[in-house]
């Protein structure tokens, strides 16, 4: 098999699973977590790591959260039948060129991408930052170029033309074209609510492995009960009530209706 036939195999079997493959990545981090030396990048830091321990923080919620806003605009400005939107298989009925693809060709990906490598920046860990986004890189890289394929075969020289002038995953904020379709704040809750909870999930369960290999590294004791009430986990809580009642919400009334031509 040639390579280009390889490589659009390979990135049409991850693009069918591309919901699941992401958590398979995110476990992959665990060993790294717990079996490299997560002060190898700190030791330069001696007698600051407090400060250094809240600047990551931040530069990591930071990342996670453009990556949401990213999100949130792409999958509620982004008509029904077009390039973007689709989730089994290929599908597009229109070619998407204007709004936020107007400056970037995978606007989905670098969102995620960015989701995640906030969380990776928040375990304040160099090797899992950069094993893990060498496999997501890796893994990124096969659906974009099935996709793309895809996309050349169905609209041609219209296809050529946009790819020619608009990056693939570094956005080029000049050429942002505004769409016909306007932000839906409704899409954005019924569409992303998961997303932005499984985020929330994530850094807690990032922090408290943190926590955990903290306390046996280097105090070698067992924690208090009182110690497991994080913050974390108070706010993972209250997301949890808030998912559930969006959860109903979105199957029981008429609340997050939008047009047909986003959905």
């Amino acid at each position: 098999m040639a390579l280009q036939q390889s490589f659009e195999k390979s990135g049409n079997f991850l693009f069918r699973y591309r919901g699941q493959i992401p958590i398979l990545i995110f476990l992959l981090a665990v060993p790294i977590l717990i079996y490299s030396n997560p002060d190898l990048y700190m030791r330069l830091f001696v007698g600051q790591r407090h400060v250094l321990r809240i600047v990551l923080t931040v530069v990591a919620l930071l990342l996670s959260l453009s990556g949401l806003v990213l999100r949130a605009y792409t999958v509620s400005t982004t008509p029904k039948g077009t390039s973007g939107r689709n989730t089994d298989k290929q599908v597009a009925k229109h070619l998407n060129t204007v709004g936020i693809y107007s400056v970037v060709r995978h606007p989905l990906y670098l969102a995620n991408y960015l989701i995640w490598a906030g969380i990776l920046v928040f375990t304040m860990n160099i090797w899992a930052f950069i094993i893990v986004s060498l496999v997501y890189w890796l893994y990124y890289e096969r659906i974009m170029f099935a996709e793309e394929a895809y996309l050349r075969s169905q609209f041609g020289d219209e296809f050529e033309a946009w790819a020619d002038t608009v990056p693939a995953f570094i956005p080029k904020w000049p050429l942002f074209q505004r769409g016909e379709m306007s932000f839906s704040f409704k899409t954005f809750i019924r569409r992303e609510y998961a997303t932005i909870y499984s985020t929330i999930f994530c850094y807690t369960i990032a922090d408290y492995l943190m926590f955990v290999l903290s306390y046996v590294r280097f105090h070698g004791y067992v924690v208090s009960p009182s110690a497991w009430l994080r913050p974390s986990l108070y706010i993972l809580a209250a997301c949890t009530l808030l998912l559930i009642a969006i959860h109903v919400i979105k199957h029981h009334t008429h609340w997050l209706d939008s047009d047909a031509a986003r959905d």
